[in-house]
């Protein structure tokens, strides 16, 4: 094959590829530097050929772990060292490293290779899943800035806990907050849902049952209060149990022990137990519906978490949380959304809440096929309140507040509450931020 040939194939391949690679010699002064190299460091390649690498790269492996040094002092290739590196804009950005020797036709060294791997999507998506594993709750609101508040006291202790709210609201969210931030965070944490079985499948659910038990228990199973011994127990819709599953639960939650279906003995539980539901335990009190010694026993603490309408400043915050989520897991470049998506999401009500707003940003990043969600990706029942809200002078305040607040918060965040970097990259005077800072509460 043709040398000229091969050179330029080469080159092709490289210049293809996403990974970034550069070559050095043994000098460690770069001598090519490809395209996905200029994408993820911002550097170009005319300002990086003919410098150190380690006048380049801003990375935590320039010093003392050098991949390229380690594999020219042993001959041994490296294969995905991770790490970080430091744009010129300052983002943190992480990698995995690979490393190879360039040698010439005789055999002898004349410099190196390494290529590295963008991994910030790898990351923001374990970082999602760890969010989904274990529980995170955010608020700008102070409403739910005081729930938030009482979650170390309440984690702190051991006694049952009830949350309430609408559904969708995120109860099982703040069950999971609790759980991870309490003292059997090592413990599991085992949900569920009351209201979607019947009594005889609830029981066995909750208790467990022994071989013979009834027609088709050919073994023994493990009831959810065993399975989350040493954690904590989520009962979700428990406003829906039958009142012969109440009195049974009621003993439990008095005594600390159950007997498994066709058992004779009884078991004991440290299971920490959080109940949840969206109505309203009291009226069904008054009415005969659910035991009131049932409801005193679960009503200990309570927490109350207040509709998505009722939080409204909320709604930047968790879109573009689940814009994050969704973009990574759907594999999409969108960036933001258009002014419009939120004058019609202040106007809308969202009767589903925060469960409601996320499938609505799931649906958006699915459909949308530019690098920003518009109204057309929406749902046709929220698309249709922009040209409401466009007379609803209130609501496009609101939204514009709320989301100047948002931006303020994630540059203060971004540059550790430095007041001048901050102001400098919102472009406004130090004293109109302070004076934001001050109006929208933030802390």
């Amino acid at each position: 094959m043709d040398e000229k040939f091969e050179l330029v194939a080469h080159d092709t391949i490289l210049e293809s590829i996403s990974d970034g690679v550069f070559t050095i010699d043994e000098s460690f002064r770069i001598t090519s530097f490809n395209k996905a190299a200029e994408d993820i460091t911002g550097i170009k390649r005319e300002d990086a050929i003919g410098l150190r690498c380690s006048e380049v790269f801003k990375s935590n492996m320039c010093e003392g772990s050098c991949p390229l040094e380690k594999t020219f002092n042993t001959g041994k290739t490296i294969i995905n060292q991770s790490g970080y590196i430091v744009t010129l804009e300052g983002k943190r950005i992480p990698i995995s490293v690979s490393t190879a020797l360039i040698h010439n036709k005789e055999g002898d060294v004349i410099g190196g290779a390494e290529t590295f791997r963008d991994l910030s999507e790898l990351e923001e998506l374990r970082k999602l899943r760890a969010r989904e594993r274990f529980g995170e709750m955010q608020s700008n609101s102070a409403s739910m800035q005081k729930i938030l508040s009482m979650v170390p006291p309440v984690a702190d202790s051991t006694s049952t806990v009830l949350v309430l709210g609408e559904s969708g609201t995120g109860k099982e969210v703040l069950a999971r907050t609790i759980h991870f931030c309490s003292n059997q965070k090592e413990g599991p944490f085992v949900a569920v849902n009351c209201g979607a079985l019947p009594d005889t499948l609830l029981e066995s659910e909750l208790f467990g049952y022994k071989k013979g038990a009834f027609t088709g228990a050919d073994q023994d199973k493990k009831g959810r209060f065993a399975l989350a011994q040493g954690g904590t127990l989520f009962l979700d819709e428990i406003g829906d149990i039958s009142s012969s599953m109440q009195v049974k639960l009621l003993r439990v939650l008095q005594e600390r022990q159950y007997e498994p279906l066709g058992s004779q003995r009884s078991e004991k539980t440290d299971a920490r137990i959080i109940c949840a539901t969206n109505k309203n335990l009291e009226e069904m009190v008054k009415k005969g519906t659910f035991r009131q010694d049932l409801y005193y026993r679960i009503n200990i603490i309570s927490l109350t978490i207040p509709p998505l309408r009722d939080r409204k400043e909320d709604i930047p915050l968790l879109a573009h949380q689940f814009l994050r989520q969704y973009t990574a897991l759907n594999n999409k470049s969108i960036a933001d959304f258009s002014s419009a998506v939120f004058q019609a999401f202040y106007a809308y009500s969202w009767p589903g809440n925060i469960r409601e707003l996320e499938n609505t940003v799931e649906r958006s990043v699915v459909l949308s096929q530019g690098g920003e969600i518009t109204v057309e990706d929406l749902p046709i029942e929220i698309a249709q309140h922009v040209q409401q809200s466009k007379s609803a002078p209130s609501d496009i305040k609101e939204a514009k507040e709320a989301l100047e607040r948002q931006l303020i918060v994630e540059a203060l965040n971004k540059h550790n509450n430095n007041i001048t970097l901050a102001s400098k990259e919102l472009g406004m005077h130090r004293a109109t931020l302070y004076r934001k800072i001050e109006a929208y509460h933030i802390q």
